[in-house]
């Protein structure tokens, strides 16, 4: 069994406070984990305040972070099957998808680190300088220290989303991950201490509730980086204005995955399944509102539920496992009550709608795979569930479908399959989201930026903008103009 302890100033340390984190599977002990106390948290804090200010860490040079964020991607590789093993125990993350997050969070460093090489943090505008009168210049820098929290679904990923553009940007910060999945943070805890990176540039502490509220209320927390619900977002939102801190929230989603007529159907069917049965839907972006227009309705509707049934149930461990179980009973209880509500309200079910039991199953929190025919009043059709169960409903045209696709308070992610490419890129240019994808989902290129509209959140993470959402940017003036006789401007108060 993992013993995590809390990382703070380059060093490992314990705490007066303890819990066991279980494996969603079967119950089993995966890690003892040492939980902050109020002091501990003020000292992590304090390191970051410090290790911002050193002469070390403000001076370093641009490539050399992106040096370290390589070696970073390296050493990831490197512990590869250590942290899928870790990943599946402590997440219920089915094996195949821990390998893709393992590689997913190395990839991220790598192309950070090319990004950070070409990136410039001292630019001339040419437009606004003039010979003789001042030559501009924008300069970015880092935002200072940052407080980030971290969810439960993807919690190595969201760890590299996270520390990655703080040492890009030459930020510090002090990252908490989420008490249900706190082991391969601190297995990334060991990795930064192992490239070189300076004492306090990154703390990892873990908790609750409470120990995220506490640290966001420190004032020398002057950036706070969110990713979870959007009811959460928003009273981090509350918090965080009291200091005015720089926010970046990446929250909840009800995302649309619209079927046009002229789809290839069985890439379409394929694909639906994906998008919201991966990880057993506890993603954020997961596809879990479909429109299928009326044409094709009942010919995909059929190849829907028959493809489902094949989708292969079973332990995390095992390799043919596609679908596994949710993170914990809470999630569990939460998912079984929107699926009763829905029964409740009439909607009509179309597969699953129940607990999977029996052998192994027993063990852990496991829902089949749902499907629901429903309307725009049902309520699963407006609330996101985190969790695998999927509102199906028929439309008329895509213009029915776009203005469904819209009436959500979310706005993170969305689909659209069809044939027609310029077809399908029309609708998805109407849809109000952070991200669509034309014949594909879920895939993200971290070298493009991921967020949401509406009440899905604000900034950016990844790409160019992830790494600006670090930054201020400072206007420079420089005059070309020295003579007291050409500064008629002074006249004003003579």
């Amino acid at each position: 069994m993992k013993d995590i302890k809390m990382f703070i100033n380059g060093e490992f340390k314990e705490s007066t406070k303890h819990f066991v984190s279980t494996n969603s599977a079967n119950g089993e002990k995966v890690a003892t984990v040492h939980l902050p106390t109020e002091k501990d948290i003020d000292a992590a804090v304090d390191a970051a305040e410090a290790a911002f200010y050193s002469a070390e860490w403000r001076g370093m040079d641009q490539n050399k972070r992106a040096d370290i964020l390589e070696a970073i991607s390296v050493k990831l590789k490197e512990r590869k099957d250590e942290l899928t093993t870790l990943e599946v125990a402590d997440s219920g993350s089915t094996l195949r998808k821990a390998k893709a997050d393992v590689a997913n969070a190395a990839s991220y460093f790598k192309v950070l680190a090319g990004q950070l090489r070409k990136f410039q943090f001292e630019v001339k505008d040419e437009a606004a300088s003039r010979a003789g009168f001042s030559n501009n210049f924008r300069l970015y820098e880092p935002v200072g220290v940052c407080a980030q929290i971290i969810p439960w679904n993807f919690p190595l990923v969201m760890a590299a989303w996270k520390i990655g553009p703080v040492i890009a940007s030459g930020c510090t910060t002090v990252l908490k991950s989420a008490q249900e999945t706190p082991v391969t943070a601190g297995i990334l805890a060991e990795i930064l201490n192992e490239v070189g990176l300076p004492k306090g540039v990154v703390n990892i502490i873990t908790g609750g509730a409470n120990e995220g509220a506490y640290l966001l209320k420190n004032p020398k927390v002057k950036k706070v980086a969110f990713t979870g619900s959007t009811a959460v977002g928003k009273k981090i939102m509350e918090s965080a204005g009291k200091n005015l801190q720089k926010l970046s929230l990446e929250l909840g989603g009800k995302s649309a995955n619209i079927v046009l007529d002229d789809a290839d159907l069985s890439l379409a069917v394929d694909g639906a399944l994906y998008a919201f049965l991966y990880h057993s839907g506890q993603a954020c972006d997961s596809g879990t509102r479909l429109f299928v227009e009326n044409s094709i309705y009942p010919t995909f509707k059929e190849a829907l539920v028959k493809r489902i049934a094949e989708v292969k149930v079973g332990l995390p461990t095992e390799i043919s496992t596609g679908f596994g179980p949710v993170i914990n009973k809470k999630q569990f209880d939460t998912i079984m009550n929107y699926i009763q509500t829905t029964k409740n309200e009439g909607a009509k079910l179309l597969f699953g709608g129940e607990r999977v039991v029996g052998g192994d199953f027993d063990k852990g929190y496991y829902i089949a795979p749902t499907l629901f025919e429903v309307t725009p009043d049902n309520t699963i059709f407006n609330e996101e569930i985190f969790g695998p169960v999927l509102a199906i409903t028929p439309v008329a045209n895509e213009a029915e479908a776009i203005a469904l696709a819209n009436k959500s308070d979310y706005g993170l992610a969305g689909a659209v399959w069809s044939k027609n490419a310029e077809r399908a890129k029309n609708v998805a240019k109407q849809l109000e989201t952070g991200t669509v994808w034309i014949n594909e989902y879920h895939l993200l290129n971290p070298g493009m930026p991921f967020g949401g509209y509406k009440q899905s959140g604000l900034g950016r993470e990844m790409g160019e903008e992830g790494l600006k959402s670090y930054l201020e940017v400072k206007h420079l003036w420089i005059s070309d103009c020295d003579e007291r006789a050409k500064k008629p401007w002074f006249d004003a108060i003579f």
